[in-house]
């Protein structure tokens, strides 16, 4: 698998509801991506988190918008009227997060059509336990529906042990009580028997594959002096421990189920 680059040619319009200033933008395909940034408040790991889960999302079946490196010139910068968005521009230049953009997609809700289903719903409690997914709360869904069809979007927050990376596989043990938070959680009632059928999809040349299409820029980080094939290994060998205790975060989805129930 080979990450496809484009280059941003026009700034559209700001995603306000991100934290991050994401945006639409046009790129020289012709098509439509929303951005983040890498020169944002929440740096290069919410980058890398997005693709790595992005693209292990997809792997196991679930719709996630393409995603694509955004190849940007700072120059761009000169033509927006926002002092805000001129400053992260030019801090931007280089390659970006970008998705395709979705155009008329509504934000999800398990009260309206589609209904969740006990299997859809187990699979993506299961996923977002497995990446530390701490945002696919009531609050704030990060599922968009269009066309009948439900798209993860949004993972900037997962792998927050990338954050602290002494003890990462001591990190990769945690039970992730935020898993109580899900907004799917009600109806993911088979967990054990989506835990099997994880086992049998994630390996490890799976895992090196996804976590080799990071750039380089991505995973050099100031403070951290490990090369970035040491943080492509590490991710690996997290990932796969992390698949060795599932028990233990499928055992807390379960409980806190039943507490809900």
């Amino acid at each position: 698998m080979v990450m496809r680059t484009v280059r941003a040619v026009e700034y559209i319009e700001p995603l306000w509801e991100g934290t991050s200033l994401p945006a639409v933008m046009r790129a020289d395909d012709g098509a439509l991506y929303a951005v983040k940034f890498v020169g944002a408040g929440q740096g290069k790991k919410a980058l890398v988190a997005e693709l790595i889960c992005g693209e292990l999302a997809r792997s196991l079946g679930f719709c996630v918008p393409r995603i694509v490196l955004v190849e940007l010139d700072p120059s761009i910068a000169q033509t927006e009227p926002d002092q805000e968005i001129q400053q992260l521009l030019r801090a931007s230049a280089g390659l970006n997060f970008g998705i395709s953009f979705l155009e008329h997609a509504t934000r999800f809700s398990p009260l309206a059509p589609p209904e969740p289903t006990s299997a859809f719903a187990s699979r993506l409690v299961w996923f977002d336990a497995f990446v530390t997914n701490v945002d696919r709360t009531p609050r704030n869904v990060n599922l968009l529906v269009k066309d009948g069809q439900v798209w993860l979007i949004d993972h900037g927050a997962c792998l927050y042990f990338h954050h602290r990376w002494r003890d990462h596989l001591q990190q990769g043990e945690t039970r992730f009580p935020q898993v109580r938070d899900h907004v799917l959680l009600s109806w993911a009632d088979d967990l054990r028997a989506v835990d099997g059928a994880m086992h049998e999809t994630l390996e490890q040349s799976l895992f090196e594959g996804i976590v080799d299409q990071v750039p380089a820029p991505w995973l050099d980080w100031e403070g951290d002096p490990q090369p970035p094939e040491w943080y492509r290994r590490a991710y690996v060998d997290y990932f796969m421990h992390r698949l060795a205790i599932s028990e233990r975060f499928v055992e807390e989805a379960e409980d806190a189920r039943r507490r809900l129930i």
